[in-house]
């Protein structure tokens, strides 16, 4: 009688806890002579069997076990040579994107995000960049990207703005810097995308002014060197 109970109630359980009831009640009808060791043993391969299936019927869907979408998947995206994204990760995580009350929160990488979001916000106001487009551009992977803004956004130095479209695929988030001390930082720091050369001091007119102004009545000076005793203008 025991035995058919217990069959019973694994058919019937739903949910894990149900089963791990089930099971201690098992060990101790096993303790207490109403069960055998073989009816012990077949009811623990129910158990682990239909917690199996109610797990398989409960869990989320994996990456792999998606449904088809109308969406093209996603490409993973690798940088052709690694070496150089990450010379241009640090070369630009040292241009200073960032006032140093602020900048010492942010990794390298994530300082080289922000570098090319402030500079898309300078030109433009807001940057709608791609997540792929920023990753290129600054030598990182996409998901550097998400969680950098993400830490951005929470430490309150930029803002973002979603754009999605049910059934279509979203547009790209507008983030907006609303930190002011980083857009008095870009308003007086290095433009992007300036052009090289070596800057060139301004020639002083007024010394060559000076040594080419002659007084009225002055004689010209021989060229050749005069020597001991020699004259120094024509004459005897």
């Amino acid at each position: 009688m025991f035995a058919t109970q217990i069959a019973s109630a694994i058919d019937d359980a739903r949910s894990l806890s149900c089963l791990n009831d089930i099971s201690s009640a098992i060990w101790k009808g096993l303790a207490a002579g109403a069960l055998g060791d073989e009816d012990a043993q077949r009811f623990a391969e129910l158990i682990y069997a239909r917690k199996t299936a109610i797990k398989a019927s409960t869990e989320p869907l994996g990456r792999h076990s998606s449904p088809e979408s109308r969406f093209p998947p996603r490409r993973p995206q690798r940088p052709p040579i690694r070496s150089v994204a990450i010379e241009r990760r640090r070369r630009l995580a040292s241009s200073g994107p960032l006032p140093p009350s602020w900048a010492y929160h942010f990794s390298c990488g994530e300082l080289a995000v922000l570098r090319i979001i402030g500079d898309e916000c300078r030109a433009k106001g807001t940057c709608t960049l791609p997540l792929a487009a920023i990753a290129a551009r600054a030598g990182v992977c996409r998901k550097l990207v998400q969680n950098t803004i993400r830490r951005a956004k929470r430490l309150g130095v930029v803002d973002v703005e979603e754009r999605r479209r049910p059934g279509r695929p979203s547009l790209t988030n507008v983030v907006a810097i609303v930190s002011a001390e980083w857009r008095a930082w870009l308003a007086r720091g290095p433009r992007a995308n300036r052009g090289g050369g070596k800057k060139v001091a301004p020639t002083d007119t007024r010394v060559s002014f000076r040594e080419n102004e002659k007084p009225r009545g002055a004689a010209e000076p021989h060229t050749r060197a005069l020597g001991r005793g020699e004259p120094r203008y024509g004459g005897a």
